[in-house]
């Protein structure tokens, strides 16, 4: 057959200049899989297999032969098809640089400005930058922020990501020409003499930088590795008509439209994919099955974008991309008027997906899945556009889009409204299109769509009848009319939010209507918009982005030598960069090892009445099913605190996740789908118990109470005082969101019954026990070893046992090496997260506004199990008065048992949520009282003496210090004034401020827990190997390691090393958790180096003017030890005893405050952060530069709880969020336009290593400043409206609940609906 001609099966494609030819193609793979398994090129990591992480972002080039040039696309290889590739060039992170060669610029800024910390997500951001650079080297900043869209870091915060990367833009070169040319030598910052370090009335060490930009290497784009010149020369591989047939899905690439459409002919229900963003997502977690897939990329008609008379011809496999850049160059050629719905896709486009995904995906695909929240869908329906299709049904093929050109008297406006403004999807969007008599303002026609009203894209009919009208208030109030008749959402209607979204359906076109009056004021004179309505049109300005880092400068008199307490740079930070940092998965396979993949429960309640794997078992490749039928009789419990969970489940599940078995296969692909073939029959089981309110109604407690504190009397304080307030607030969870989920490899010895286990985990010690102890073996035959952990944020102390416990079975039972990775989804339904809470407050306080008493009970939401959810409650109920001192007060704690999965430990476990109690009750005092919150937080907070309820005094108190310069150095006197002032002139945008202390207690709960080991050992070369039990988890344990033993020892940094972590080495270590690794681990460092330093002392006496490595061998001739080991235990007066409240409860305290102002989008709810201003006590850094880090990461991830991040779930404890897609981390857009961080200089810490504070977790809570600032612009707002200003703003503090709690003429529109009359879709869990 004709179309058959040139045809071939075999995939041909370069990866970092080597050219790949491979016969055996399975379509089904990825291009992720085939690097990581096939060419086992690791530096690409996965993430979350649905191209919403970035983790995954390679660069793939082709040659483009229509305009003679060759175009670079940042791809997610987790959603690129092999077969895609064929005749294209794909770069990974490996090919641009190593440290064995020489790195990249692009590699070393990001390692040298400091912006990696666990190193997961580096290579992806790496990548998006070097794909940037390759097409655009001198880019602005705003190319910058649209590369990283679709990039998410969980450590870093960004800031120093940007800081690093906008050293290579247009921007930057201008300043440090600017500087030269004026004889300046600058101060390392693109602000110049602008820069916020200058500001303030702040005085700056010239030394005081955490990096210096001129050390970085020139970007030389000609020296770039040159494109394949086989791709460029010839075209062969374009002209190839690809087929590759797989075990169950056929490829075919045809190159010309009959061979589209003989396809389709022959094969009706086949799928066409550009670029697989959403077929990829569908098969990967619908598991749906397309067993011939077509993809017309190489079709002339349906790729091209041509001009025609009436408009734009956009070829139906056109990528977005490219659609971008053609109506941008018509943009600027064309009158305005003729391209003003160009411009609305291309304005709807930067906030459409990542730029991996629009590099790929097509406005064609988008239009054909029909998607209820499309961003294109609602322009297109708006203004009518014209489809062009071949043939007709079944074989019916869109092939071309028509976008029509406007005129003077069209109008045309799209909005979206999501939770997060980059790369998310829509809550609701719309598009207004609205045609006018000529020169008048009145409507001739009007067409209004919207997305995210129904099970599809809808119009709004009736708001024709607007045609004829002036376009005026009367008109709007029609128009709102016809709205709510056309858009009806019911109260259950899934998605939620029915009121949020309602209200938005008439906000968005009241922007319109705004934007329009605006247009039409130029020409029809009797329209006048009044300049405090503009704010209601405009989206918030552009972000400038400037920072600042203070902290304390290394004296010139400390030795050259001696690390400590500079800002070096991660010990990993160019291994993180160049992929060569190995993480679990990336360890090399094993001989004879199988992977093993889970089936878990889809039930939150329900009694398992049969499993039948038979078809699973049968199925190619499949090894064993691991079940509890595989443990001794009384083996099959775990449990961190109280064995109260089950390794595997099988009689009743009480919760969705839970193991029931796991299928062991020769590989993760045959596992995973033979892990769906399992059948189970369930009957379902009653109450499903989801919400706290439920565990309360159901009286479902694992303790009632769990914990009681009493301090006074409270009910005499209540009598006593004038003012008493009752209230309560509800803080909602938080997924831990690590960009390495949960991972193990398993590896059974030959002899002895010995085992190693490289695991992900934050607790290596505890981990080797708990497997001993359930294949019944003596623990030191057990080795846990953990090199790195792509992030754990406490979400890897007790979960990691959900794998390593289940995969050290299957590897015992077989005798094979075993290895078990989740996916993101996986992960996320299986190992719980932060702890909701729901608390209820009643405080006593006088007419000045000091706090007197109070009486808080506190219920946290623990899933099925207890974990760790009481030493959660009872960290909570000690923080719950965060900095204030609160004389009386009676605590009540309950842990909540419901259906949900377990929840956890979670980066300053439970103290984020009580603390928000705090400040929640000093605003309810605050509008009480009509007084400035500030100023009764001020008057509330801890002086040095103070005592705590529980009776631990505060000594070396810098809380008023860290508090007095914040408001210093925020310049928050002069911003009030400022924000009062954009207040007043501006209608629709409202600013807020805010300032939020910290009081953080360190220290485990347990006494036991403060001990550490160390081992050093010393070689003749005089080079040290260290040995302690801190894993790196991305805080910077392992470098400070380094630092203090360089100090100790009086030897370079460079010649220590450290290898992993290992029980082998150092036993019986604490879990890296609750910010103490530096402490506890460095104590045992600076021990086990001392008596080294003490075993060398008489030969540097006697030998002054010799070197390190001669007394090391001088010593050695003497047969002088030259290992050492190193154990610390924590001061004798720690530990609390609960009955008698005797005792030390914390270690230390670390003190720190935050400034924060916001501004946000009264019709909306959108919010942006403006600056915020970060004071923190450290004592004396260990690493100025880890430290900053830390705090800023922790903000952001602080910011992310209070504010954007929602953890959705169905009445029956289903969690909707299950991934990038639907649950929100902060972004890069998120990054605060001013972010500064100033550690307070003169302050010292007898009780750590060093002078030094921990530093992780006391941070996090000052991310809560974002939410109140908010809660200060909806006071803001409600003032301008006329309603009260005392109001509940729950966390997270979403668009939505910030939009309602913006109440106004729209809004009260609407009425809640009757809790009883309707099922919601979601429940506040």
């Amino acid at each position: 057959m004709d179309h058959m001609k040139n045809t071939s099966s075999v995939l041909v494609f370069f990866v970092n200049g080597k050219k790949v030819v491979d016969h055996q193609i399975d379509p089904e793979w990825t291009l992720l899989f085939y690097l990581r398994n096939k060419l086992r090129l690791c530096g690409t990591k996965s993430g979350c297999g649905e191209g919403g992480c970035g983790a995954c972002t390679v660069m793939v080039s082709k040659y483009d032969r229509t305009n003679q040039k060759i175009i670079h696309l940042p791809v997610n290889a987790c959603l690129a098809p092999i077969c895609s590739m064929h005749g294209l060039a794909v770069t990974t992170v490996e090919g641009i640089g190593s440290t064995r060669t020489k790195l990249h610029p692009v590699q070393e800024r990001i390692a040298k400005s400091h912006g990696t910390q666990c190193g997961f997500c580096t290579p992806g951001i790496v990548m998006s930058m070097y794909t940037l650079l390759r097409n655009s080297p001198k880019p602005t900043m705003k190319d910058l922020e649209v590369a990283f869209q679709g990039n998410l870091c969980r450590c870093t915060g960004y800031r120093p990501i940007m800081e690093g990367y906008k050293t290579f833009t247009e921007e930057w070169e201008l300043i440090q020409n600017g500087n030269r040319l004026n004889g300046e030598q600058g101060n390392g910052c693109a602000m110049g003499d602008k820069c916020c370090k200058l500001q303030n009335g702040t005085t700056k060490d010239p030394e005081e930088v955490l990096f210096n930009r001129n050390e970085f290497t020139p970007y030389d784009s000609s020296q770039e590795p040159i494109f394949p010149p086989e791709l460029k020369i010839s075209d062969q591989y374009d002209k190839q008509y690809l087929v590759i047939k797989g075990k169950t899905v056929t490829w075919f690439r045809p190159v010309n439209l009959e061979q589209l459409l003989q396809l389709k002919k022959q094969f009706p229900g086949a799928k066409l994919v550009v670029g697989n963003t959403e077929v990829g997502v569908e098969v990967k977690f619908k598991q749906m099955v397309y067993p011939v897939i077509i993809q017309p990329v190489l079709i002339p008609e349906m790729v091209a974008i041509t001009n025609t008379e009436k408009g734009v011809r956009i070829g139906a496999s056109a990528t977005f991309t490219d659609i971008e850049t053609y109506l941008k160059n018509e943009i600027n050629r064309l009158p305005e008027e003729k391209t003003r719905i160009f411009k609305s896709i291309v304005d709807m486009l930067n906030w459409f997906s990542g730029k991996q995904i629009r590099s790929v995906g097509a406005l064609g695909s988008n239009i054909m899945t029909g998607s209820p929240i499309s961003d294109m869908l609602p322009i297109l329906m708006a203004n009518e556009v014209t489809l062009e299709t071949t043939i007709v049904k079944p074989e019916e093929i869109l092939s071309a889009i028509y976008i029509p050109y406007t005129n003077s008297d069209r109008y045309c406006y799209a909005y979206k409204q999501a939770k997060r403004r980059e790369d998310d999807i829509a809550i609701v969007n719309a598009a207004v299109n609205v045609n006018f008599e000529p020169k008048t303002d009145i409507i001739s026609d009007i067409n209004v769509a919207f997305g995210g009203m129904s099970y599809k894209t809808v119009t709004s009919p009736k708001t024709r009848q607007l045609k004829g009208l002036p376009w005026n208030r009367q008109t709007l109030e029609l128009a709102f009319i016809h709205l709510q008749e056309d858009l009806p959402l019911d109260p259950g209607a899934p998605g939620g939010m029915y009121l949020y979204r309602k209200s938005l359906t008439l906000s968005l076109f009241f922007k319109a209507f705004l934007a329009i009056s605006a247009d039409l004021e130029k020409y029809v004179p009797h329209i006048k918009i009044d300049k405090r309505e503009l704010s209601g049109i405009t989206s918030f300005e552009s972000k400038e982005y400037k920072s600042a880092q203070y902290f304390t400068v290394v004296p010139n008199t400390q030795e050259k030598s001696d690390a400590l307490q500079r800002p070096i740079i991660h010990k990993s930070a160019y291994k993180h960069a160049t992929g060569e940092a190995i993480f679990c998965d990336d360890i090399p396979f094993f001989e004879n090892e199988l992977y093993l993949a889970f089936v878990t429960s889809t039930k939150s309640h329900a009694k398992i009445l049969s499993v039948d794997t038979t078809e699973a078992l049968a199925m190619q490749g499949v090894h064993y099913f691991v079940s509890a039928k595989d443990l001794d009789p009384g083996k099959n419990c775990m449990g961190y605190v109280e064995r109260d969970e089950k390794i595997f489940y099988t009689d009743i599940v009480t919760s969705q996740g839970q193991i029931i078995g796991g299928i062991v296969a020769s590989d993760e692909i045959s596992a995973r789908k033979a892990a769906r073939k399992v059948r189970i029959e369930y009957e379902d089981l009653y109450p499903v118990i989801v919400t706290i309110a439920d565990a309360i109604k159901h009286n479902s407690f694992f303790k009632n109470p769990d914990k009681v504190i009493v301090k006074g009397d409270v009910e005499k304080a209540f009598h006593e005082t004038p003012h008493v307030l009752e209230g309560e607030c509800h803080i909602s969870g938080q997924e831990h969101f690590y960009l390495e989920t949960q991972s193990v490899v398993v590896v059974p010895k030959k002899e002895d019954q010995e085992m190693e286990i490289y695991s992900a985990t934050q607790c290596p010690s505890q981990l080797a026990e708990a497997v001993a102890q359930l294949l019944g073996i003596q623990q030191n035959k057990i080795v846990v070893k953990a090199k790195r952990v792509g992030g754990g944020f406490g979400g890897k102390e007790t979960k990691c046992f959900l794998l390593a416990l289940p995969a050290a079975v299957a590897a015992v039972k077989l005798n094979r090496p075993i290895r078990c990775v989740l996916d993101r989804d996986e992960d996320i339904v299986m190992t719980g997260g932060r702890h909701p809470f729901l608390i209820k407050y009643k405080v006593a306080f006088n007419n000045e506004g000091k706090i007197l008493g109070a009486h808080t009970k506190f219920y946290n939401n623990c899933g099925y199990s207890i974990d760790v959810s009481s030493l959660v409650l009872e960290h909570a109920m000690t923080h719950f008065q965060n900095s204030y001192n609160i004389p009386v007060v009676r605590l009540e704690g309950y842990t909540c048992k419901t259906n949900l999965p377990s929840n956890t430990a979670f980066r300053a476990t439970g103290c984020p949520q009580a603390m928000f109690s705090a400040e929640s009750m000093l605003q309810d005092i605050s509008d009480y009282l009509n007084k400035d919150p500030v100023t009764l937080r001020e008057l509330n907070l801890y002086r040095e003496g103070d005592t705590t309820f529980y009776n631990q005094k505060h000594t070396n108190c810098t809380l008023q210090k860290c508090w007095n310069e914040c408001l210093h150095s925020s310049r928050y006197l002069e911003k009030r004034k400022e924000v009062d002032t954009f207040n007043r002139e501006n209608r629709y945008k409202k600013r807020g401020l805010s300032v939020i202390p910290t009081t953080y207690g360190v220290g485990f709960p347990l006494p036991h827990l403060h001990q550490a080991g160390a081992l050093v050992l010393v070689y003749t070369d005089g080079s040290v190997l260290l040995n302690h039990g801190g894993v790196e988890m991305g805080q910077g344990v392992q470098t400070k390691m380094l630092q203090v033993a360089s100090r100790c020892l009086e030897i370079p940094i460079e010649k220590i090393h450290t290898v992993d972590v290992s029980t082998d080495k150092v036993p019986n270590s604490t879990a890296t958790a609750a910010s103490v690794s530096s402490d506890l681990n460095g104590m045992a460092v600076l021990q086990a180096c001392n008596t080294i330093k003490e075993r060398l002392k008489p030969y540097k006496e006697t030998n002054p003017e010799g070197t390190w490595e001669e007394w090391v061998k001088k010593a050695y001739f003497d047969r002088v030890s030259l290992s050492s080991t190193g154990y610390y235990k924590d001061w004798d007066d720690f530990g609390y005893n609960w009955d008698t409240g005797e005792g030390r409860m914390y270690n230390y305290y670390t003190y720190g405050a935050a400034c924060c102002e916001v501004e946000i989008d009264t019709l909306t709810g959108d919010h942006q952060v403006h600056s915020v201003d970060i004071v923190m006590d450290l004592g004396e850094s260990l690493n100025p530069a880890i430290d900053v880090g830390q705090i800023e990461g922790a903000f952001m991830q602080g910011y992310g709880l209070f504010v954007l991040e929602e953890l959705i779930y169905s009445p029956d404890g289903t969690n909707y969020s299950r991934g990038p897609g639907t649950y929100k981390i902060p972004g890069f857009g998120n990054i605060p336009g001013e972010f500064n961080v100033s550690l307070l200089k003169g302050s010292s810490n007898s009780r750590a290593v060093y002078s030094s504070k921990a530093i992780g977790e006391p941070p996090l809570f000052l991310g809560s400043s974002v939410a109140f600032a908010i809660r200060d612009a909806i006071k803001a707002a409600r003032k301008e409206n006329d309603h009260s200003p005392g109001f509940k703003l729950d966390s997270p503090a979403t668009p939505a609940r910030i939009r309602l709690a913006c109440q106004d003429n729209i809004t009260s529109k609407f009425q809640e609906a009757e809790p009883g009359t309707f099922t919601p879709w979601n429940v506040l869990v």
